[in-house]
């Protein structure tokens, strides 16, 4: 199936169809309001009845929108389409519904994907289980820098929906997907795309690690120019083998060693392209140095070296990729730097909430004292604890959960001193940064890479990152 030939799905195609969406929300609420000015007969349902909902449903109610609030479960009499938000599970009762009465489910990013107009800029799609908002908002910089216009876009705050049919025009977009954005996006075609990684997550959702990886795989279906994998992830070079892509694809691989032809990687400091050059096998084209990346951490560079890959896909040169790499800032609590206090470096990893993140987090660093813990999703942390254990000076452990990190603490690194704070007030992180401060020495690095969710504590990742940085802030004053 053609990458670029998905023309625009013309009002007609909507105009008197029963439609349900399923879900208010950030990607609920437009897509009943695009739907409803193409002539559809919309119909919401929404599982919560809460003020917040109530009140989104009288903004769609004024409309003209159907709200049916409370009751997400059943099927709406005549509904011929569904538009789901992307985390609705895909066992729920409406869509097995759904399924037994064949009514199509779409997500919001298969809607943006076929309204997209004939002439509409293609899609440098991005997924992984870590580093997708980096890469995207890496991409994006890099297509500035090459004069392109552009927008991270997706699963990154900035709805496709608004991208598509917005007043603006754009030569490319860089766009983040989630693996339940994929599921419900049978048809969509990118230019070329990236799977970062793959490590268990949201197996809940998904039912296996085996459903996860083909949601994730979906992203090759149909791409033109690149499928960009990870060669030390093997899964992600599996899920290009398995893709149905057009005549001519080429799958291009990044490394953090010496790249073989056909891949992206780093020699001596330098990030260099042996893909999209001429021959190949005797040459390499320099786009940067490891100090343009910001911070150079090494699961960092990876996702700097993804991000060229698509680029250089796009035809971008070589210089964009450096100059967009300088310019670019990585968002709040990723691996930032907060302060260093008698000779200790403090760094705050907040967005760590899985141990896959954790894992490339504290590979960056050496002797560390390692602030974690809080909700654990279900993970297991055995392995994590296992491969970082000799970079650990000392472990303080926080939340819900801790007792997991703690009783693998014990089992691989035995030799590590753990404090282990079992309070969840508003005062305890200063105590966990303070008690880190005392396990540390000079030259080492305080790091909070929770590898566990935040809301057994705080509202989020941003506001447990806060805590840590205005704890530290408070012991160096």
């Amino acid at each position: 199936m053609g990458s670029g030939q998905v023309t625009s799905s013309v009002p007609a195609e909507f105009q008197g169809k029963h439609v349900t969406v399923a879900g208010l929300g950030v990607s609920g609420v437009p897509a009943a309001k695009v739907l409803h000015a193409r002539g559809a007969t919309v119909t919401v349902v929404n599982d919560g009845d809460d003020a917040r909902a109530r009140e989104q449903a009288a903004e769609l109610e004024a409309l003209g929108i159907t709200v049916r609030l409370g009751d997400g479960a059943t099927l709406p009499e005549g509904t011929e389409l569904i538009v789901t938000a992307p985390g609705w599970k895909p066992d729920k009762p409406l869509f097995l519904a759904a399924q037994k009465a064949g009514v199509p489910v779409w997500g919001d990013v298969e809607l943006a994907w076929r309204l997209r107009g004939p002439d509409a800029a293609p899609w440098l799609a991005v997924t992984g289980t870590n580093g997708k908002t980096t890469t995207v908002q890496m991409l994006a910089s890099i297509l500035k820098a090459a004069g392109l216009r552009t927008a991270a876009v997706g699963n990154i705050g900035v709805s496709l929906l608004d991208a598509v049919l917005g007043e603006e025009e754009y030569d490319v977009l860089a766009v983040e997907l989630s693996s339940y954005q994929l599921h419900w996006a049978p048809s969509l075609r990118a230019h070329s795309a990236a799977v970062l990684n793959l490590a268990p997550d949201h197996l809940d959702w998904h039912g296996s690690m085996e459903a996860y990886a083909a949601d994730k795989g979906r992203i090759y279906e149909g791409n033109r120019v690149a499928c960009v994998y990870n060669v030390a992830d093997k899964l992600t070079e599996q899920l290009v083998r398995e893709a149905d892509v057009e005549e001519g694809c080429r799958a291009v691989g990044f490394t953090l060693g010496t790249p073989a032809p056909s891949q992206l990687g780093v020699v001596e400091g330098i990030l260099v392209d042996r893909a999209f050059v001429a021959d190949r096998h005797k040459n390499a084209q320099e786009l940067a140095e490891v100090g343009d990346v910001n911070p150079p951490a090494p699961h960092n560079i990876a996702n700097a070296l993804a991000a060229a890959a698509l680029a250089r896909a796009f035809g971008v040169p070589a210089t964009a990729v450096r100059d967009g790499l300088r310019a670019f800032r990585p968002d709040a609590h990723r691996i930032a730097h907060v302060a260093d206090i008698d000779g200790v470096a403090y760094v705050d990893d907040s967005k760590a909430t899985n141990t896959h993140a954790a894992e490339a987090s504290l590979a960056s660093y050496e002797p560390i004292v390692w602030i974690a813990g809080g909700l654990a999703k279900g993970a297991t942390f055995d392995e994590l604890v296992a491969r970082s254990a000799k970079r650990l000076r000392g472990a303080v452990l926080i939340g819900a959960d801790r007792a997991l990190i703690r009783d693998a603490l014990a089992r691989h690194a035995p030799e590590v001193p753990v404090v282990d704070l079992d309070r969840t007030d508003t005062g305890a992180m200063l105590q966990a940064v303070t008690e880190a401060r005392r396990l540390a020495q000079p030259g080492d690095t305080v790091l909070l890479a929770p590898a566990c969710a935040s809301m057994d504590m705080f509202t989020n990742y941003n506001q447990r990152g806060d805590a840590f940085a205005a704890a530290v802030r408070e012991l160096g004053a």
